[in-house]
C-alpha cells in the first residue's frame, strides 16, 4: 500500500544531509565537549560553530541562542525563566497557544487573551490586559493547528508604546515578547529584530531535524532564571552534558530551511490552494478553518458537518493516508481542541476536524487521492 503522509505539523522526516552531518558524533566523534583533552576541544568547537551558524542564519549573536531538548522546553523556560524572577506579576498569553505555553503560564498570575474567528490575536483585547503588572507578552508566530498566522510584528509595537509609557511613568518593570514559531520557519521571516521580539522558540523536529532538538533565542540583556541545574552550560540557563549530534543537526536544518523558505511557500502555496478547490468541488460542505489570508502555506484544517473525525481518520489510514484530528500532543485527549473552541467551535464540529498538513514530499496527486477518499468516507457515513 502507498502511504500518503499529511501530518508534517506534528514530524517532519530527518533530511538525509542533516543526517550525515549527525552521524559522527553519535561514535566516532562522542566526546563530552566539556572535557579538556583535544579530541574534547575539538567537538566544543564543532559545538560553537553550529550555534554560530543558526545565529547567522537569525541575523542575531550566538550567546544569545541556548539550545535545548525540542520546542517544549524552551517554551516553559520563556515562561518560567522570567515569571520566577517576578513573583506575583503578570503574564498574558494568546488563547491558540500550544499546551507547552499555557500550562506553565496558569501556574502564575495569567490573562488568556480571545482571537477572531478567524485565529488572528484580538488587538483591542490584547492592549486592554496588558497592565502595569505584566511582564511577559506569548503569543505564537503561527499556529500548529489551524494554521493562522500572528500580526507579530503589530504586537511588538504596542509592546514597544507600553514601554515608553512606562519609563515616562516611572514604572521600571520590564515588558518582554514571546513568540513561539516552531511552526514557521519553513514558510515565513524568523528573524528576531526584524519581528521585534525578546525571546523566541524553535524546534528541530518541526524542520527536517532530529526530535528532541530546540533552540531559545533570548535577546541580550534579558536573564532567565534556569529550569535545570548543575554543570553549567548553555550560560548556566541550561546545564547537562551537551547532546551534540542533536544541535549539529538543528543547526543543519535549520540553515536550510531558512535559506529555501521562500522555494517551499511558493510550492506548497500552491498545492493548499489545489486541495481547496478540490474540497470546494467535491464536499462543498467542507468548512475552512482558520485565516485564509494570513495562513502557512501547507496547513487545511478542515470541518466536514455530521462526521466523526476519530472514524474518518482511521478510515483514512486503513486506506493509506495519515492525518491529524488536531494537535499531536493533545490526540489522547477526548477534549475538544482549546484551539477550535478558541475560534468558536461547537464541541460538535470540533469533533467534526481534521487536520492535513503538507510537505516536501507532498504532490498533487497525494491531494487528489486524498479528497476523493474523503468524499467516499463521508457519503458512506451519510
Amino acid at each position: 500500500m502507498k502511504h500518503i503522509y499529511l501530518d508534517y505539523a506534528a514530524a517532519t522526516p530527518i533530511d538525509a544531509h542533516v543526517l550525515a552531518a549527525m552521524s559522527p558524533y553519535f561514535n566516532k566523534q562522542f566526546f563530552n565537549p566539556s572535557a579538556t583533552y583535544l579530541r574534547a576541544r575539538a567537538i566544543a568547537k564543532d559545538l560553537q560553530d553550529a550555534r554560530e551558524k543558526v545565529a547567522q542564519s537569525l541575523g542575531v549573536r550566538p550567546v544569545e541562542l541556548v539550545f535545548t531538548a525540542g520546542g517544549s522546553e524552551a517554551n516553559n523556560l520563556a515562561i518560567h525563566g522570567i515569571m520566577r524572577q517576578f513573583p506575583g506579576k503578570h503574564v498574558v498569553v494568546g488563547a491558540t497557544e500550544h499546551a507547552s505555553i499555557i500550562e506553565p503560564a496558569k501556574e502564575y498570575n495569567c490573562t488568556i487573551t480571545p482571537v477572531h474567528q478567524d485565529g488572528r490575536i484580538d488587538l483591542d483585547a490584547l492592549k486592554k490586559q496588558i497592565t502595569k503588572d505584566t511582564v511577559l507578552i506569548s503569543v505564537m508566530l503561527a499556529n500548529n493547528e489551524i494554521g493562522t498566522i500572528t500580526p507579530l510584528r503589530k504586537i511588538a509595537d504596542i509592546v514597544k508604546n507600553i514601554r515608553e509609557s512606562r519609563d515616562k511613568a516611572g514604572n521600571t518593570l520590564p515588558l518582554y515578547l514571546h513568540t513561539d514559531a516552531c511552526q514557521a520557519v519553513l514558510y515565513l521571516d524568523v528573524h528576531p529584530l526584524r519581528l521585534g521580539v525578546d525571546l523566541m522558540t524553535f524546534n528541530g523536529g518541526k524542520i527536517y531535524g532530529p526530535k528532541q532538538s530546540g533552540v531559545l533565542y533570548i535577546k541580550t540583556g534579558i536573564e532567565l532564571h534556569s529550569l535545570i541545574q548543575g554543570g553549567g552550560q548553555e550560560r548556566n540557563v541550561r546545564s547537562g552534558t551537551e547532546n551534540v549530534p542533536s544541535v549539529i543537526g538543528f543547526s543543519y536544518a535549520f540553515e536550510k530551511a531558512v535559506r529555501k523558505h521562500d522555494t517551499s511557500h511558493e510550492k506548497l502555496t500552491q498545492l493548499q490552494q489545489e486541495f481547496m478547490q478540490l474540497l470546494n468541488d467535491k464536499i462543498p460542505e467542507a468548512k475552512i478553518n482558520g485565516s485564509l489570508k494570513y495562513r502557512l502555506p501547507n496547513n487545511i484544517h478542515v470541518t466536514i458537518p455530521g462526521t466523526d473525525n476519530e472514524r474518518v481518520m482511521m478510515e483514512l489510514d486503513e486506506r493509506g493516508i495519515e492525518c491529524a484530528v488536531g494537535s499531536a500532543c493533545s490526540a489522547s485527549s477526548d477534549e475538544p481542541s482549546h484551539v477550535l473552541k478558541a475560534i468558536g467551535l461547537s464541541d460538535q464540529d470540533a469533533h467534526s476536524s481534521l487536520r492535513f498538513t503538507m510537505g516536501h514530499a507532498t504532490t498533487r496527486s497525494d491531494i487528489a487521492t486524498t479528497v476523493d477518499a474523503l468524499r467516499d468516507i463521508v457519503d458512506q457515513s451519510m
